[in-house]
């Protein structure tokens, strides 16, 4: 199918909807090779399934078969109040066992790293490969303490992580503000979608505009009903994990950047010295990366090199 989302055409792809054990509707969209290899993409927060590269034949000509998910509470799938990173590895393997796929690589970015990692951690025997861009590393005693957690991150991430510190009415308070904002900014046309206390790097700032088309549908689509993805994965992230990212056996690529402030480079470092063997790829560019690096990103999830 082809939609529009805040006036923003959106490629061709497939979508689906499966039924978890306890119920509830998990959002997927298919991209690319029918026949490929299975990549699960989880998005960042906030964020949705809809999302795709400029060239959207990217995913067909490495013989991928992309499968973007909705993390409960956005887009079309339902929320799951309280859930933990890990509580988020069921709807995966719900999503690969609904469409026939056995084994997959993986792959997410921002808020979606932790929940790859768990992935990778918890389903050895189906997680070919996993990639993590710019993740958040966990909270506290079982990772970062606060002040190296938050050290670096822009004035909005701050206040966003200290409301969620706080409980889910302050974290809530600050998402809806900031939605509002947002779609302020979407109807505008304006080149930020983010409030102007998140500030970035020039080179992200620059990577908003190139690809304001991409954003705008994939974030229109997450918070179109309302902020609770965004919430619970803010109360997730500043929680246990529930699950030990040394236990990953399967093979790990880190990539994040120095120039980061929505998750600065701590991260990526904390995440680098407790997963076994993974690889670290670590630039100066900022949270969007570096269009010359999805080719390239690409082939690897495709298993064309190591």
């Amino acid at each position: 199918m082809t939609t529009t989302i805040s006036s923003v055409q959106v490629p061709e792809h497939l979508e689906h909807r499966i039924t978890t054990s306890d119920g509830r509707t998990v959002a997927v969209a298919e991209w690319g090779d029918p026949d490929g290899l299975p990549l699960i993409a989880i998005h960042g927060t906030p964020g949705s399934r809809i999302s795709w590269w400029d060239d959207p034949t990217i995913y067909a000509r490495h013989g991928l078969r992309r499968l973007t998910v909705d993390r409960p509470g956005y887009g079309d799938s339902t929320r799951r109040q309280g859930r933990s990173v890990a509580d988020f590895v069921a709807d995966i393997a719900a999503v690969a066992d609904g469409l026939g796929v056995d084994r997959f690589a993986i792959t997410g970015g921002s808020g979606g790293g932790p929940h790859v990692l768990a992935a990778a951690a918890l389903m050895p025997d189906r997680v070919i490969r996993c990639l993590a861009q710019v993740s958040v590393a966990p909270y506290g005693p079982d990772g970062l303490a606060r002040e190296r957690w938050l050290a670096g991150q822009t004035t909005g991430n701050v206040a966003e992580f200290e409301a969620a510190l706080a409980g889910e009415a302050e974290i809530r308070e600050i998402c809806v503000s900031e939605r509002s904002t947002i779609f302020e900014r979407l109807a505008a046309g304006h080149p930020n979608l983010l409030g102007d206390n998140y500030v970035l790097a020039e080179a992200d700032r620059e990577q908003m505009r190139r690809h304001w088309s991409q954003m705008a549908g994939q974030i229109g689509e997450a918070l179109k009903d309302g902020v609770d993805g965004w919430v619970d994965d803010d109360l997730a992230f500043v929680r246990p994990w529930g699950v030990d990212v040394a236990d990953i056996r399967v093979p790990v690529r880190l990539v994040y950047g120095r120039a980061d402030t929505l998750v600065p480079a701590a991260h990526g470092d904390w995440l680098a010295a407790h997963i076994p063997g993974a690889v670290a790829e670590v630039s100066d560019v900022g949270h969007m990366g570096s269009d010359e690096d999805v080719e390239r990103h690409m082939g690897w999830l495709a298993g064309e090199w190591e």
